[in-house]
């Protein structure tokens, strides 16, 4: 049996009134993947972040090699041979991929007269090339990480872990944006950064990749181990019962409402190189899914509704009346919203409180004049913390400390304060647990009981098919197909979004 490369002994983190992390022991073999997973607010970013450097414990040790460390700062994890991938990216927008790769860690040309010295750029060029090469990441090295995707600068973030040789890489969350080929060469770079002898600990959600990839899986649950298992020794069910601690009843609960008129119609929206004749009607209470592969212009499409993004022809209907969007603030005007799949940069006000943020799309409701009534706007913030299950310990926490799961509750509560009549959710559940899916799921089915018309764009299959009335299958920025939820299944959706079929 391999060595412990790694031992995080009786680790302990506590916060003003939340213990984060109690005695919590993690151990990692040399050339092993072994997963970490649990519900948002588990411990599992505190663990991490303490491995990091980011974050100090309160007590406990760490070892390498069978040596005690004191980690206090990110260089000195970096210099042991540690890289951690966040999910929230760390590149620089304005450099180039290449110097994203070897920043901090660029070749020098020595100047003349051994005076100062310069970045050897083809030196720079040429290891950043080496690595993507390995990665099959097609791309030039002199693109600037603004022009990229977000799968594109995910791939990036890993080629620039890779490019430091770290014995230990640390994968948070690495196939949130990925498509199914970019997670099979993921996959395929794991494996043979695992036979090189690399130690690899991947925290997913996604737990079918878990039982793809690991060796072993770490169940956190409220800050303290809940098991420690062989993957060949457990299962799924086995799995979320130990994160959440129950049984869970059912992946996606069932439809109890019906349908009624339509309320949203797009004609033949098209936007140049992007959009291609999009039409489509969502109606009163209906889940309406819209899948494809990344750059099929699912997130496009969802703007363009929203007045985010112009469009070049077409029209968008509400209640039978055409919309002029030229800006969210129109959407938002006539009733509709968008939960957009980046809810940290564009669904929410970090800094800001829950308060401030669940009133800030319709602040006329909340306000006399040109100030805000305090009373009038807690009141609203508190009856959505209730109705939504907002786990907060009040409704000044700044949203930035809430778990993946309630900030997108936060969200949810913001676009219904501004009596949204359509809802278009990005990527709902990206980055949440097992538990916090459901919770979301059930607020979904909820709001499509009162009558409102939901457009949910996923790349989660399993999850388009379970909560979707119709899916929609994009390819290239057109309509695919069109396909009742209760005749999907993976193997077509993925035929349509590939282009192998024309629309039926």
């Amino acid at each position: 049996m391999p060595e412990n490369i790694l031992e995080m002994r009786r680790i302990t983190k506590r916060y003003p009134g939340v213990t984060a992390l109690d005695e919590v022991d993690f151990y990692l073999r040399s050339g092993e993947v072994h997963a970490l997973v649990g519900e948002n607010g588990a411990g599992k970013s505190t663990l991490i972040k303490i491995l990091a450097g980011a974050e100090s414990k309160d007590s406990g040790e760490v070892k390498l090699d069978g040596r005690v460390v004191e980690i206090t700062q990110p260089r000195q994890a970096k210099d042991l041979g540690i890289s951690v991938i966040y999910q929230d990216f760390g590149l620089v927008p304005h450099l180039s991929i290449s110097e994203n790769i070897m920043l901090g860690r660029e070749p020098i040309r020595p100047g003349a007269r051994g005076f100062g010295g310069f970045i050897d750029q083809p030196a720079l060029q040429r290891s950043a090339v080496r690595v993507m090469t390995e990665l099959g990441l097609n791309l030039s090295p002199k693109t600037p990480i603004s022009r990229l995707s977000v799968a594109q600068r995910q791939m990036v973030e890993i080629a620039k872990a890779v490019s430091t040789q770290a014995r230990i890489i640390v994968m948070d969350e690495p196939s949130a944006t990925l498509t199914l080929h970019e997670l099979d060469r993921l996959f395929d770079l794991i494996r043979t950064l695992v036979r090189q002898g690399v130690s690899v600990v991947y925290i997913s959600h996604r737990l079918e990749e878990v039982f793809t990839i690991a060796d072993r899986v770490t169940v956190l649950r409220d800050g303290k181990i809940a098991v420690v298992k062989p993957i060949c020794q457990t299962n799924r069910e086995d799995l979320i019962r130990n994160m959440v601690g129950r049984e869970m009843v059912g992946d996606y609960p069932k439809r109890v409402a019906s349908l009624g008129e339509t309320v949203l119609a797009v004609e033949n929206v098209a936007r140049r190189g992007v959009l291609h004749g999009i039409s489509f009607t969502l109606r009163k209470g209906e889940i309406l899914g819209i899948t494809g592969l990344v750059g099929a212009g699912r997130t496009e499409l969802a703007r363009a509704i929203f007045g985010a993004d112009r469009i070049d022809s077409g029209a968008v209907m509400l209640d039978g009346r055409k919309l002029s969007l030229s800006s969210p603030k129109d959407a938002i005007a006539q009733g509709i919203s968008l939960a957009t799949e980046d809810r940290k940069e564009q669904g929410l006000v970090l800094g800001m409180s829950v308060r401030e943020n669940t009133t800030l799309a319709n602040l006329q409701a909340v306000s006399k004049g040109a100030f805000v009534d305090r009373a009038r706007e807690s009141d609203a913030a508190l009856g959505f913390v209730r109705k939504l299950a907002i786990k907060t310990p009040g409704i000044e926490q700044r949203a930035r400390n809430l778990s993946g799961g309630n900030q997108q509750k936060v969200v949810l509560a913001k676009w219904l304060f501004a009596n949204s009549k359509v809802v278009i959710f990005d990527e709902p559940t990206r980055g949440i647990d097992v538990g916090a899916k459901q919770e979301i799921y059930q607020l979904m089915r909820r709001l499509a009981a009162d009558g409102i018309g939901i457009v949910m764009i996923s790349s989660e299959l399993p999850e388009v098919i379970g909560m979707s009335d119709r899916i929609l299958v994009m390819h290239e920025g057109k309509i695919a197909a069109e396909i009742p939820a209760d005749q999907a299944d993976g193997e077509t959706i993925m035929r349509y979004a590939t282009g192998g079929s024309e629309a039926s």
